[in-house]
């Protein structure tokens, strides 16, 4: 049999307005479960390692380079040949723009993120 009270306006309002309020208390508790909390902080963890992985290889990459054209350097001057140097020259120069530019975007990304991160906790924090 249903309850009277849910055949009327007012009670229907009532219980809506009674489930929403279930519905952010679960929302608060979820917020603050200790599970949720620590797996989000295991994955800032890993995508920490993940960029720290990131710029170590831009670093090697960026290495090689260095090493790769200083031994063509040492070649075309064994060799005489002016114009092997100055493509080393150029080459080097456009690795090191590359490896500069990816270092520059991987920094700009960080702070977006924080800037992101920053946003969401002054919202969150703004609905407490």
């Amino acid at each position: 049999m249903k309850n009277s009270i849910g055949d009327r306006f007012d009670g229907r309002l009532k219980t809506a307005s009674e489930a929403k309020q279930q519905r952010l208390e679960r929302f608060k508790a979820a917020a603050d479960d200790p599970e949720k909390l620590a797996r989000r902080a295991e994955r800032h963890k890993v995508a920490a390692s993940l960029e720290a992985e990131r710029k170590v290889k831009s670093m090697k990459l960026k290495q090689e380079n260095d090493e790769v054209e200083r031994q063509r350097a040492e070649i075309a001057e064994r060799q005489g040949v002016q114009t092997l140097a100055r493509d080393a020259k150029i080459e080097t120069e456009r690795a090191e723009a590359v490896v500069q530019e990816i270092e520059q975007n991987a920094v700009q990304e960080a702070d977006r993120k924080a800037e992101r991160d920053r946003r969401y906790a002054a919202r969150r924090n703004r609905k407490r």
